[in-house]
């Protein structure tokens, strides 16, 4: 079984984004999805110009993952536009804001380098504060 997605900070939005190509109509043409990550990805790497290790800890996630996230992103890219298909931009787990520390995955709490949560328990919920526990999509 795999393990659920990690979030991921994410510093732009795009409700409702796509492009398509110009000489043909929407419907009927294959469709593509691009993950927000993907597009981050791609910002971090190619418009900013940031090594993989600096993109990768300024969107959350190991070195590794980013290189996996940004290869599959400028595939997705690459073969919409060499192939004449819709590219739309997609959401996947994620938290807004690139300066805001990710929360645990399992209890929302406040992470630490690691896995683990600062509880340390995995039956008990960490402590929400005063706020009340945020939703982790």
């Amino acid at each position: 079984m795999a393990r659920p997605p990690h979030p991921r900070r994410i510093a732009l939005s795009c409700p409702g984004a796509g492009f398509r190509p110009l000489d043909r109509p929407v419907r009927g043409t294959p469709v593509l999805t691009l993950g927000l990550d993907g597009l981050e990805a791609l910002r971090l790497a190619d418009l900013e110009g940031l090594y993989q290790e600096a993109a990768a800890e300024r969107m959350g996630v190991s070195r590794p993952t980013f290189a996996r996230v940004l290869t599959r992103a400028r595939a997705v890219v690459a073969e919409a536009l060499v192939e004449g298909k819709v590219l739309v931009i997609g959401a996947v787990p994620s938290r807004p804001g690139a300066d805001e520390p990710l929360p645990c995955p399992l209890h929302g709490g406040e992470r630490r380098r690691g896995r683990a949560c600062r509880c340390g328990r995995l039956d008990t919920p960490c402590d929400p504060g005063p706020e009340g526990p945020e939703e982790i999509s």
